[in-house]
């Protein structure tokens, strides 16, 4: 006979939504300021494209989870 079922959970407590949300999508908006900064004062012989592909997937990194923190504690379970 097969165990019972245990309900699925989430690996982080939802009274932490919030906070996540907060400083993920400050981190985020940070990342992104600086990714545009480099990109305005930067000429093009001296841009680098490795950097700028790991500035610009960090901080869409960290505006997702941020994003998605925020649905979570606004209650819009996706």
């Amino acid at each position: 006979m097969a165990p019972p079922a245990k309900p699925i959970t989430s690996p982080v407590p939802d009274a932490w939504y919030p906070t996540l949300a907060v400083f993920m999508l400050a981190i985020g908006l940070v990342l992104t300021a600086s990714f545009f900064i480099y990109e305005a004062t930067s000429s093009k012989r001296n841009r680098s494209l490795a950097k700028e592909l790991t500035a610009g997937g960090v901080a869409s990194v960290f505006l997702g989870f941020g994003s998605l923190f925020l649905l979570l504690s606004a209650g819009v379970y996706v």
